[in-house]
Protein backbone atom coordinates (compact mmCIF):
# COMPACT_ATOMS: atom_id res chain seq x y z
CA UNK A 1 0.00 0.00 0.00
CA UNK A 2 1.34 3.54 -0.86
CA UNK A 3 1.62 6.48 1.54
CA UNK A 4 0.17 8.46 -1.45
CA UNK A 5 -3.01 6.30 -2.44
CA UNK A 6 -5.75 8.60 -0.41
CA UNK A 7 -4.09 11.31 0.99
CA UNK A 8 -6.45 13.53 3.09
CA UNK A 9 -6.12 17.48 3.59
CA UNK A 10 -7.88 19.48 5.92
CA UNK A 11 -7.87 22.25 8.62
CA UNK A 12 -10.51 24.18 10.14
CA UNK A 13 -11.38 25.82 6.91
CA UNK A 14 -12.33 23.20 5.25
CA UNK A 15 -14.96 22.18 7.72
CA UNK A 16 -17.92 23.20 9.70
CA UNK A 17 -16.89 24.95 12.71
CA UNK A 18 -15.65 22.16 15.27
CA UNK A 19 -15.69 19.11 12.95
CA UNK A 20 -12.02 18.70 12.23
CA UNK A 21 -10.97 16.04 14.61
CA UNK A 22 -14.29 14.21 14.14
CA UNK A 23 -13.89 14.53 10.28
CA UNK A 24 -10.00 13.40 10.67
CA UNK A 25 -11.28 10.11 12.91
CA UNK A 26 -13.85 9.18 11.03
CA UNK A 27 -11.10 9.00 7.83
CA UNK A 28 -8.63 7.40 9.56
CA UNK A 29 -11.37 4.65 10.19
CA UNK A 30 -12.44 4.30 6.74
CA UNK A 31 -8.81 3.82 5.26
CA UNK A 32 -6.82 7.17 4.51
CA UNK A 33 -3.32 6.27 4.12
CA UNK A 34 -1.96 9.66 4.84
CA UNK A 35 -3.09 13.09 6.58
CA UNK A 36 -1.87 16.44 5.93
CA UNK A 37 -2.48 19.18 8.50
CA UNK A 38 -3.60 22.61 6.23
CA UNK A 39 -4.79 25.44 8.22
CA UNK A 40 -5.74 28.73 6.51
CA UNK A 41 -8.38 29.85 9.11
CA UNK A 42 -6.69 30.12 12.57
CA UNK A 43 -4.19 33.17 13.48
CA UNK A 44 -3.49 32.06 16.80
CA UNK A 45 0.07 30.18 16.75
CA UNK A 46 -0.77 28.33 19.98
CA UNK A 47 -4.17 27.76 18.77
CA UNK A 48 -2.75 25.99 15.63
CA UNK A 49 0.14 23.79 17.40
CA UNK A 50 -3.04 22.78 19.91
CA UNK A 51 -4.97 21.33 17.15
CA UNK A 52 -1.90 20.18 15.15
CA UNK A 53 -0.71 18.23 18.16
CA UNK A 54 -4.32 16.80 18.23
CA UNK A 55 -4.21 15.67 14.82
CA UNK A 56 -0.85 14.24 14.92
CA UNK A 57 -1.69 12.18 18.08
CA UNK A 58 -4.86 10.93 16.54
CA UNK A 59 -2.55 9.95 13.25
CA UNK A 60 -0.45 7.79 15.53
CA UNK A 61 -3.01 5.94 17.06
CA UNK A 62 -4.25 5.06 13.47
CA UNK A 63 -0.24 4.41 12.11
CA UNK A 64 -0.95 6.94 8.96
CA UNK A 65 1.60 9.46 8.79
CA UNK A 66 0.83 13.24 9.41
CA UNK A 67 1.87 15.68 7.51
CA UNK A 68 2.02 19.77 8.29
CA UNK A 69 1.55 22.05 5.05
CA UNK A 70 4.12 24.59 5.03
CA UNK A 71 5.05 25.91 8.46
CA UNK A 72 8.56 24.02 9.09
CA UNK A 73 9.05 25.10 12.21
CA UNK A 74 5.95 23.54 13.62
CA UNK A 75 6.76 20.47 11.98
CA UNK A 76 9.98 20.30 13.77
CA UNK A 77 8.41 21.28 16.73
CA UNK A 78 6.04 18.67 17.02
CA UNK A 79 8.12 15.50 15.15
CA UNK A 80 5.58 15.67 12.14
CA UNK A 81 6.35 12.59 9.82
CA UNK A 82 6.59 15.02 6.75
CA UNK A 83 6.46 18.65 5.65
CA UNK A 84 4.76 19.40 2.29
CA UNK A 85 5.92 22.50 0.48
CA UNK A 86 4.38 24.79 -2.60
CA UNK A 87 6.19 26.53 -4.57
CA UNK A 88 5.91 29.97 -3.43
CA UNK A 89 6.48 28.73 0.55
CA UNK A 90 10.38 28.54 1.52
CA UNK A 91 12.95 27.22 -1.18
CA UNK A 92 13.00 23.19 -1.21
CA UNK A 93 16.21 23.68 -0.77
CA UNK A 94 15.93 24.95 2.86
CA UNK A 95 13.45 23.12 3.53
CA UNK A 96 15.59 19.71 2.82
CA UNK A 97 18.67 21.87 4.84
CA UNK A 98 16.00 21.83 7.70
CA UNK A 99 14.05 18.80 7.48
CA UNK A 100 15.82 15.83 5.81
CA UNK A 101 16.76 13.06 7.71
CA UNK A 102 14.22 14.42 10.29
CA UNK A 103 10.74 13.87 8.38
CA UNK A 104 9.82 13.19 4.94
CA UNK A 105 9.64 15.94 2.86
CA UNK A 106 6.73 16.75 -0.20
CA UNK A 107 6.91 19.28 -3.13
CA UNK A 108 3.89 20.86 -4.90
CA UNK A 109 4.49 20.66 -8.82
CA UNK A 110 2.24 22.80 -11.21
CA UNK A 111 4.26 22.84 -14.70
CA UNK A 112 6.81 20.09 -16.30
CA UNK A 113 9.55 22.68 -15.69
CA UNK A 114 8.77 22.26 -11.86
CA UNK A 115 8.91 18.38 -12.08
CA UNK A 116 12.40 18.46 -14.05
CA UNK A 117 14.02 20.73 -11.32
CA UNK A 118 12.68 18.10 -8.45
CA UNK A 119 14.79 15.46 -9.99
CA UNK A 120 17.71 16.53 -8.43
CA UNK A 121 16.31 16.57 -4.89
CA UNK A 122 16.95 12.76 -4.28
CA UNK A 123 15.38 13.86 -0.06
CA UNK A 124 12.14 14.62 -2.12
CA UNK A 125 9.45 11.49 -0.54
CA UNK A 126 7.16 12.65 -3.44
CA UNK A 127 5.63 15.26 -5.35
CA UNK A 128 1.97 16.54 -5.83
CA UNK A 129 1.06 17.37 -9.02
CA UNK A 130 -2.09 19.36 -9.60
CA UNK A 131 -4.10 21.06 -9.73
CA UNK A 132 -5.75 18.56 -12.00
CA UNK A 133 -8.79 19.41 -12.71
CA UNK A 134 -10.50 22.81 -10.96
CA UNK A 135 -11.21 22.72 -7.49
CA UNK A 136 -13.39 25.20 -5.38
CA UNK A 137 -11.31 23.58 -2.10
CA UNK A 138 -8.40 25.87 -2.89
CA UNK A 139 -8.92 29.72 -3.51
CA UNK A 140 -5.07 30.17 -4.26
CA UNK A 141 -5.54 27.08 -6.97
CA UNK A 142 -3.18 27.30 -10.10
CA UNK A 143 -4.56 26.58 -13.56
CA UNK A 144 -5.61 23.14 -14.03
CA UNK A 145 -2.77 20.78 -15.26
CA UNK A 146 -5.25 17.96 -16.73
CA UNK A 147 -3.87 14.74 -16.60
CA UNK A 148 -1.23 15.36 -19.37
CA UNK A 149 0.91 16.71 -16.90
CA UNK A 150 1.19 12.98 -15.19
CA UNK A 151 1.72 11.73 -18.61
CA UNK A 152 4.50 14.19 -19.72
CA UNK A 153 6.67 13.63 -16.25
CA UNK A 154 6.33 9.79 -16.04
CA UNK A 155 7.09 9.60 -20.44
CA UNK A 156 10.15 11.71 -19.43
CA UNK A 157 11.50 9.06 -17.07
CA UNK A 158 10.92 11.14 -13.70
CA UNK A 159 9.92 8.11 -11.11
CA UNK A 160 9.23 10.74 -8.51
CA UNK A 161 6.49 9.10 -6.30
CA UNK A 162 3.10 11.36 -7.36
CA UNK A 163 0.09 12.28 -5.51
CA UNK A 164 -2.55 14.07 -7.98
CA UNK A 165 -5.01 16.62 -6.37
CA UNK A 166 -7.05 18.94 -7.56
CA UNK A 167 -11.23 18.26 -8.25
CA UNK A 168 -10.60 14.43 -7.17
CA UNK A 169 -13.74 12.37 -7.57
CA UNK A 170 -14.25 8.76 -7.29
CA UNK A 171 -14.96 8.11 -11.21
CA UNK A 172 -11.54 10.38 -11.55
CA UNK A 173 -9.27 8.13 -9.88
CA UNK A 174 -8.63 5.41 -12.78
CA UNK A 175 -7.43 7.60 -15.19
CA UNK A 176 -5.63 9.50 -12.77
CA UNK A 177 -3.74 6.32 -11.74
CA UNK A 178 -3.53 5.41 -15.33
CA UNK A 179 -1.82 8.53 -16.05
CA UNK A 180 0.98 7.29 -13.61
CA UNK A 181 0.05 9.11 -9.87
CA UNK A 182 0.87 6.14 -7.02
CA UNK A 183 -2.70 8.32 -5.86
CA UNK A 184 -4.86 11.02 -4.52
CA UNK A 185 -4.98 14.24 -2.47
CA UNK A 186 -8.68 15.16 -1.56
CA UNK A 187 -10.26 17.95 0.99
CA UNK A 188 -14.29 18.22 -0.25
CA UNK A 189 -14.40 14.62 -1.95
CA UNK A 190 -13.44 13.45 1.98
CA UNK A 191 -15.17 16.47 3.83
CA UNK A 192 -18.66 16.42 2.38
CA UNK A 193 -18.91 12.32 1.89
CA UNK A 194 -21.75 11.16 3.49
CA UNK A 195 -19.92 7.57 3.34
CA UNK A 196 -16.54 8.39 4.06
CA UNK A 197 -15.88 4.68 4.32
CA UNK A 198 -17.76 3.98 0.93
CA UNK A 199 -15.82 6.66 -0.79
CA UNK A 200 -12.63 5.87 0.51
CA UNK A 201 -12.92 2.08 -0.76
CA UNK A 202 -13.77 2.79 -3.94
CA UNK A 203 -10.89 5.03 -4.69
CA UNK A 204 -8.51 2.45 -3.07
CA UNK A 205 -9.81 -0.53 -5.44
CA UNK A 206 -10.75 1.20 -8.52
CA UNK A 207 -10.43 -1.34 -11.34
CA UNK A 208 -7.46 0.17 -13.58
CA UNK A 209 -8.30 -1.52 -16.55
Amino acid sequence: MSMLEVYFIAGTQDVPHGELLPILEDALQSGITCYQFREKKLSNPVEIEKLARSCHQMCREYHVPFFINDDVDLALEIQADGIHVGQEDMAISDVIAKCAGKMQIGLSINTFQQAVEAMVYEQLAYIGVGPIFETSSKVDAKETTGLDLLSAIRVASIDLPIVAIGGITTERVPAIRKAGAQGVAVISALVKSSNRNQTIRAMRRMDLT
